[in-house]
């Protein structure tokens, strides 16, 4: 049986993930999240002591989420050119299937970097998430599929053309939807990263 209490934090995270995407993070409460869930907004401090912990908790649980995806297409037996294929497709499907998760990262985390300046110096609340990207990369360079470079230009390179990609979908700008420029954008993530 799962934890009670774990389930009721995905809960919570899950119910403030979709108010920060719909109403924005500073236009979003504790008591509004509370009111959602219909939990008193004292038992919802007995989850998360602040809205910046709690937003600093949703962008782990983003990280935790997209790092397992990423692992299992790490794992598997294909070429690089397949893998970058395959994480192109599942973060298309995710920013389709759970925008609230892509937005959340797209729009708060990097654009309200103050709000996680206590608890997430660095990279260390996209970790999971990160540390795949570099043994996708790290893997590529060993079997002489991508060329040696600097870490942070080939992550810059490979999470803009995604990022790009969903922001403008989710601006309905794209003419078409995010699954019909999945060959296209992987073409151009391995051509630019590539050793060839």
């Amino acid at each position: 049986m799962l934890d009670k209490k774990k389930l009721k934090k995905e809960q919570i995270i899950q119910c403030a993930l979709e108010l920060f995407a719909s109403r924005g993070f500073y236009s979003t409460t504790i008591p509004d999240i509370a009111k959602s869930l219909k939990m008193s907004v004292g038992n919802m401090y007995n989850y998360f002591k602040s809205k910046d912990i709690l937003a600093s908790e949703i962008i782990k649980y983003i990280s935790i989420y997209l790092g397992e995806k990423l692992k299992e297409i790490n794992e598997e037996d294909i070429s690089t050119k397949e893998k970058t294929r395959k994480i192109v497709e599942m973060y298309f499907k995710t920013a389709s299937l759970k925008p609230e998760m892509i937005d959340y990262f797209l729009r708060i985390y990097l654009s309200n970097r103050e709000v996680f300046k206590d608890s997430c110096e660095g990279m260390l609340c996209v970790n999971e998430f990160v540390t795949e990207i570099m043994i996708y990369f790290e893997e590529g360079v060993k079997c002489g599929d991508l060329r040696e470079q600097d870490f942070f230009s080939a992550f810059g390179l490979f999470m803009g053309y995604l990022g790009g990609m969903v922001f403008l979908k989710g601006e309905n700008i794209l003419p078409k939807d995010l699954n019909d420029y999945v060959e296209d954008i992987t073409f151009n993530i391995y051509k630019a990263l590539s050793a060839e």
